[in-house]
Parts: C-alpha cells; structure tokens; sequence
C-alpha cells in the first residue's frame, strides 16, 4: 500500500503526528479538529479495541480498516471518491488572504451554511487556509486538511450562495494547489460519490480518479440488544 491508500493514518504517524490523539496503532485527530479516525492497512482486534478506548462507543473511520470485527456494527456507510492533481493549473490567486484563528468565526458561519464537510473550532490547524472577502465580508474558502508524506489533501472549499458563478472556490482550490506544490508535495482530494457537479468539476481541472473509498460510521453493539 502507499501512503494514499490509508492517508489519513499516513499523516498521523507521519506530518501531523503533532496533532494526533494515539493508542497503540489507532489514531485520531482532537475531537474539534476533525471527527476523523484511522487503523492500520489491517486491523487487528486489538486495534479496534484501541480505537474504542480513544473514542468511546461510535468511530468514524477513514481509510481500508475493512469489515468491524464481532462487537461492532456499521451504521453508515459514505462511498468517497479520490482525486490526485494529473496535471491541474495551480496558480496564486491575488485576491486570496491567509485566513487564521481570528478569522474562525467567519469560517464556521460559512461552512455551516454551504456544508463543503467537517470544519471544526481547530481545522484551520491542519493547514494553510485561504479566503476571499468582499466588503469586508468572507465569501469564500478553501484550505488543507489530511497531510501524507507527500502530499496534503485540499479541502473546505466553498462559496456563500450570494456569490456563487464567480468561480471563487475554483480560484482558491487553485490557490491552495500552488502553495502545496511550492513544497514539493502533491495535491489530492476527496468528494462524495453522490456530488456529481464536484467530480465533474475536478476532472475538468485535471484531477485524476485514484481509488474509491469510503468513510465509514461503526456503533459498539450493546450486548443484549437487538
């Protein structure tokens, strides 16, 4: 496997292990980070007691920990897709400002209203963030989130629905692009399988399908229940 293939356990043992809640082989980002967790390419039973004991009785699990062993049920199940950068036009975006912790007000205000996916009281930690305002009024943002060897996750894009058609976020998921590849890593991302306008839009880009994946939602089973 490469660091793609479990990235988010891949960046909590590796760049954001600074960041990462561990027990044994189970890791997590801080509650108001980002709800996400991970185990390793293959997970043991003891793992998955691990994670239990760093999360309590429901995870939210990112990556290939397969099937729940005995114990466990899933309760949801969102198919993602990957995308990698094959080619895509990064560029600085001259109307873009660096968003930070004075600004997360703002950020949780515009998330909650476009729902691009998790953004937290601590996300901005994870990475660079950037934003467009107009009349002093923050429109659009886009930032990084997973952080592999090699590559960072571009993520957090969204438009307040006054300002969508402009191609704000499409400027800023760009913006974002450039500054990752100055470090010499890659960009990549991840949207749902459903949104189909986002899979058509990073494909026009020139994001590149690398694999189907999943999130997926597991609730220890109370004994005696149904």
């Amino acid at each position: 496997m490469t660091t793609l293939d479990n990235p988010l356990h891949a960046s909590l043992t590796g760049p954001h292990a600074h960041l990462a809640q561990r027990r044994g082989n189970a890791v997590r980002y801080p509650a108001d980070m980002s709800p996400f967790m991970a185990l390793p390419d293959r997970a043991t039973a003891a793992d998955w007691a691990d994670i239990a004991a760093l999360a309590g009785e429901e995870v939210v699990l990112s990556g290939p920990q397969g099937e729940p062993l005995a114990g466990w049920e899933v309760v949801n199940r969102l198919p993602l897709l990957q995308f990698v950068d094959d080619g895509i036009a990064a560029a600085p975006d001259e109307e873009a400002v660096r968003l930070g912790p004075a600004d997360v007000p703002e950020m949780l205000a515009l998330t909650a209203a476009t729902k691009p996916g998790p953004f937290l009281p601590r996300t901005i930690e994870m990475g660079t963030y950037l934003g467009i305002r107009r009349g002093g009024r923050l429109i659009a943002m886009a930032g990084e989130r997973m952080h592999p060897p090699g590559f960072t996750e571009i993520s957090g894009v969204c438009t307040d629905p006054t300002a969508r058609g402009q191609g704000l976020g499409t400027r800023l998921l760009l913006a974002i692009a450039a500054g990752i590849r100055e470090r010499g890593e890659t960009p990549f991302l991840h949207v749902l399988a459903s949104n189909t306008d986002a899979v058509r839009l990073y494909e026009h880009l020139g994001f590149a399908l690398r694999q189907k994946t999943e999130i997926v939602v597991a609730r220890r089973e109370t004994p005696g229940g149904p």
